[in-house]
């Protein structure tokens, strides 16, 4: 048993059970595509400790990050956290798998994972060992040669013409039925989707930690900069550890999601 959480904002009880957190977290402010991204940060801004983000968590971050990939239609992984982290095999316990089967979900949600390069080896387990067929974003400009020798163990589906496109990967999902995007990074995929105006949610745990050292944060690869108001909806507190839901603030209950197609687009490189 993980150490307890509890919700201070809204007050809540003190000791949350898996459900309480997966209620919590299923309720989203809009109907429609919905992307969600998910990160741990050190104190100090760090996204990363000697190249992994799994060293600034702990087992609730974990909890959390493994009820969250229970409620997706879709992981969306950029390429470099599938080198960095491997993501081979099964990331969904049996117990996930069967709540998602008791809900009329498939047992295990496929991962789409976004490369601009397509530099990616189709022999790594995270093709192989795959429990679903992995969907790989890219553009119709990714290099022939590399996109024929995935195409055996994925679907390679073009999101942009020139470039890997934010709004068209949302698009291309919810055209496969899956409306919950959601991505646990990494930065620069983040900083893609954070230029293109198309992050609906971000789940952020700050991590009582100090990093040092040259640490990338949580956003990357975005020319300029740009502010953008989001509104914060939880704070689940365990330990010194403090869990974070912000919503954009544009997000309102009741209302649609709005037509991918005429939002600016990004240009994640992978």
């Amino acid at each position: 048993m993980t150490r307890p959480i509890r919700r201070l904002l809204p007050p809540g009880p003190e000791q949350a059970s898996d459900q309480d957190l997966l209620d919590w977290y299923g309720e989203l402010p809009r109907s429609g595509p919905w992307v969600r991204f998910n990160f741990v940060a050190s104190l100090d801004g760090a996204a990363t400790y000697e190249g992994r983000s799994g060293t600034l968590g702990d087992e609730v971050d974990q909890r959390v990050f493994l009820l969250l990939r229970r409620l997706a239609d879709v992981l969306v992984v950029g390429a470099g956290t599938i080198r960095a982290e491997g993501y081979g095999g099964e990331l969904l316990s049996a117990e996930s798998q069967a709540w998602r089967t008791a809900r009329g979900m498939s047992p295990h949600p496929p991962v789409a994972v976004v490369s601009a390069s397509l530099d990616l080896d189709p022999d790594s387990e995270f093709f192989t060992a795959a429990p679903v067929r992995p969907i790989v974003l890219t553009s119709a400009a990714s290099p022939a040669t590399r996109r024929r020798a995935l195409e055996r163990v994925a679907d390679v589906v073009d999101a942009g013409t020139a470039r890997v496109e934010p709004a068209l990967m949302v698009r291309a999902l919810a055209a496969r039925g899956y409306q919950q995007l959601h991505s646990e990074g990494g930065p620069t995929l983040f900083g893609s989707f954070q230029a293109a105006g198309l992050v609906d949610e971000l789940c952020l745990t700050i991590s009582p930690l100090l990093a040092g050292g040259i640490g990338k944060r949580i956003s990357d690869h975005v020319p300029g900069q740009s502010l953008q108001r989001l509104q914060l909806r939880q704070v689940l507190e365990s330990g010194s550890m403090l869990l974070l839901r912000y919503t954009a603030a544009d997000s309102a209950p009741g209302t649609t999601s709005t037509d991918t197609g005429s939002l600016p687009t990004g240009s994640p490189s992978a």
